[in-house]
This record gives structure tokens, C-alpha cells and sequence, in this order.
């Protein structure tokens, strides 16, 4: 039987990614891949998170790729670095580049080796502008943050997928399938529970990758949907 495996945020921590999946997982090219989105910042080695996942597309792995609200923090502040104007010699800040700094872009923009947004290379821009907002399963919905249910169509909201936070689930707007996601860092006793609980509504593998001074956390989760298994590699990135 073909393996599904669900891998949360990466946060820029390439070597715990990879002892994750060529050490723990060892997918086939028949098995499936997907990733909750967020493969930068914070962590040292964004870049060859990105790299590491291009090169597993090459090689025809079944990767399925979900945005992250990082990723499109890199992208809003790229489009917004380009269109900056200056009035009498004073030019505009980028005030959502600010913010992005702030929450691992620093981090992001040293593992490109850049100190110009504008340098940002584009294949990279190109690559996360391609990603999905969420993958619909037989029993499951994958998305990164969570979704919207008080509209009528809570997979009409791209927004709410990328970053709420705290949400009511209504089960009968998404024919009673369970939401996977990533976003907001839990502990490893909650993971395993909402994993564990099958009317549990929602489960949050997102561990915190990079949180590794905070006890319960700092761990990178993969999660398989058959056989609701699940592997934990602790961060080797630090």
C-alpha cells in the first residue's frame, strides 16, 4: 500500500528534514509526500530546505506543496521592496519587509547570502509562488494554518488558511473530514492525543522545530494517514 506522509513547518532546519525523511521515512516514489508549508525562516538553512525539496522533485518523488503564511511573507515583501517610491529623495519603507525580518526573515535572507531583498533569486519567488493552499483528501483536508467556517465555503478563504489561529470547526461544511495543519507550535503529548482521539476534529503536528530550548517541543513530525503512525526526529540542525 502507498504511504501518506504529512511533514508541518520546517522553519529552515534542512539536516533534521532530511534525517526525517531518509532516515525515519524512506518514502518509495509511490508514496506520497505532502508538506504543510513554512520551509523558511527562523531556522539557519532555508535555502536548503528549498533545495533539498526541488531536488526531491527532480528526482519524481510525489511531493504536494502547501503554502505557508512565511511564504507569502517573502513574496508580499519582494513585490512591495520593488514597488517602494521616494519623495524628495526620502524613499518609502517596506514596512511588511520590517515585520518579516522580525519573524525569521533575517534568518532566511543569511542562508541566500543576501543583504538585498531585491537579489532575492527568482526561481526561489517562482517556486513558492506555485504552491497550494490546501489539498482535499478522502478524509482529510491538509491546509497550513486552518480555514474559515463562518462563510458558507470555508475553502473559499485563502486567507484564514494561511493564518488563523483560533477557529470553530463546523464538520458538516467539509463533509466530516478531519483538518490536519501545522502554524501554531504544540507539544508532543497534544500531537499524539489529537492523533490518537479519532473524533478528534483537527490534528496540529506542527511541534515547534526550531523551539528546541522549550521542553515538548523542537521536534520535526511526519505523520502517516493509513496507518495514523507517526515518526519524530528531534532537531540536529542546532
Amino acid at each position: 500500500m502507498r504511504e501518506h506522509w504529512v511533514i508541518p513547518d520546517i522553519h529552515g532546519c534542512a539536516q533534521t528534514l532530511k534525517a526525517l525523511i531518509e532516515d525515519m521515512i524512506q518514502p518509495t516514489k509511490y508514496d506520497h509526500l505532502y508538506f504543510l508549508g513554512d520551509y523558511i525562516d527562523r531556522g539557519p538553512a532555508s535555502k536548503d530546505v528549498i533545495d533539498y525539496l526541488m531536488n526531491l522533485q527532480k528526482e519524481e518523488f510525489n511531493l504536494h506543496l502547501l503554502m505557508g503564511n512565511h511564504e507569502e511573507y517573502v513574496l508580499k515583501s519582494y513585490e512591495e521592496e520593488l514597488n517602494l517610491k521616494s519623495f524628495l529623495g526620502i524613499k518609502q519603507k517596506n514596512k511588511k519587509k520590517k515585520e518579516w525580518l522580525t519573524f525569521g526573515g533575517k534568518e532566511t535572507m543569511q542562508s541566500f547570502k543576501i543583504t538585498d531583498l531585491k537579489d532575492f533569486p527568482m526561481e526561489y519567488l517562482d517556486w513558492m509562488r506555485n504552491l497550494e493552499y490546501y489539498i482535499e483528501l478522502d478524509d482529510f483536508i491538509l491546509v497550513h494554518a486552518g480555514l474559515n467556517f463562518r462563510i458558507d465555503d470555508p475553502l473559499e478563504d485563502k486567507d484564514a488558511m494561511l493564518w488563523v489561529r483560533d477557529y470553530d470547526i463546523n464538520p458538516s461544511k467539509i463533509n466530516n473530514k478531519r483538518i490536519v495543519h501545522g502554524h501554531v507550535p504544540v507539544n508532543l503529548e497534544f500531537i499524539d492525543i489529537s492523533i490518537r482521539q479519532n473524533n478528534h476534529k483537527f490534528i496540529d503536528l506542527d511541534n515547534g522545530c526550531y523551539m528546541t530550548e522549550r521542553s515538548g517541543f523542537g521536534n520535526l513530525i511526519a505523520l502517516e494517514l493509513n496507518s495514523m503512525e507517526y515518526r519524530v526526529q528531534y532537531n540536529i540542525d542546532y
